[in-house]
């Protein structure tokens, strides 16, 4: 019986499925090391990787990459609140047809990142703020006529997004980076959205208590790559998908649970979301 035990246990330990659920493999700090990227976190037993998109360049460029590395790397396809400024109608609507056009290829999983973010906007609030709301607004009536997923940035503005999406027929929502009102968390688990959370777990109280409060069956992972931390143990860093282990090693620690049984619950939620495996 003991031996039995041991073999199941090891087996496990061999299928450790990890997840990187949202990166920005198309960042230009990331450049012609790509492939070198994407290759050590396979390495590391990352399986599945969604590339999130900020515009129409990059939106392409995911699309590429998810064709490149079939059933490795999935794209999702948007314009990032901080991309609105300068973006102009024909931009957009370029945006909105090449969304149309690539949203039933294989690699293409979610509208994202898409959202709104009232933290950092300087000068011309008002406008922007409108602007924000404008793309945004845009962006869920897309996910809706294609049936694709949201991924949400909501810094600064998660019970406005809250409040925006319930006029939408949208059914699988992922909140990423959530940190916060704790006070929304009830809602966004309760409404069935998930959240990811990364690195500043491993240094973050904030983060921490999220975590502590979120059930494994709404949370995935992420490293929002590339991302240069100030904090150890990632100081002086820029973030890659192969620190996802690292991540879950965490997670579990929190939650006392075995990090392989951790592993394979985020990758189940991944599958569950976004429909692939």
């Amino acid at each position: 019986m003991t031996e039995q035990c041991i073999k199941r246990d090891a087996d496990i330990e061999e299928s450790m499925r990890y997840v990187d659920a949202h990166v920005h493999l198309s960042d230009a700090i990331y450049g012609n090391q790509v492939g070198s990227v994407i290759e050590a976190a396979r390495r590391s037993d990352v399986v599945a990787l969604v590339s999130n998109s900020t515009d129409l360049r990059t939106s392409l460029d995911n699309v590429v990459l998810a064709k490149e590395y079939p059933k490795l790397v999935f794209a999702a396809v948007g314009i990032h609140p901080w991309s609105v400024q300068d973006l102009t109608q024909t931009e957009l609507e370029h945006t909105v047809n090449m969304i149309r056009s690539h949203s039933r290829d294989e690699g293409v999983v979610a509208i994202g990142e898409i959202g709104l973010d009232y933290k950092y906007i300087k000068g011309r609030k008002k406008e922007l703020m409108s602007k924000q709301y404008e793309i945004f607004c845009r962006m869920l009536q897309l996910s809706e006529e294609v049936s694709l997923p949201v991924i949400i940035h909501s810094r600064g503005a998660t019970q406005e997004i809250m409040d925006i999406l319930v006029s939408y027929n949208i059914e699988k929502t992922l909140f990423h980076w959530f940190s916060g009102p704790i006070g929304l968390l009830p809602q966004i688990l309760e409404r069935g959205y998930y959240i990811t959370e990364g690195p500043a777990i491993l240094f973050s109280d904030h983060t921490q208590k999220i975590v502590r409060q979120t059930p494994l069956s709404n949370l995935l992972t992420e490293t929002d790559g590339p991302v240069r931390f100030f904090k150890p143990p990632f100081k002086g860093e820029t973030t890659t998908p192969a620190i996802i282990p690292q991540i879950v090693d965490a997670i579990a620690k929190m939650k006392s649970e075995e990090t392989a049984q951790v592993a394979e619950q985020i990758y189940r939620n991944f599958v569950t979301l976004f429909g692939k495996n």
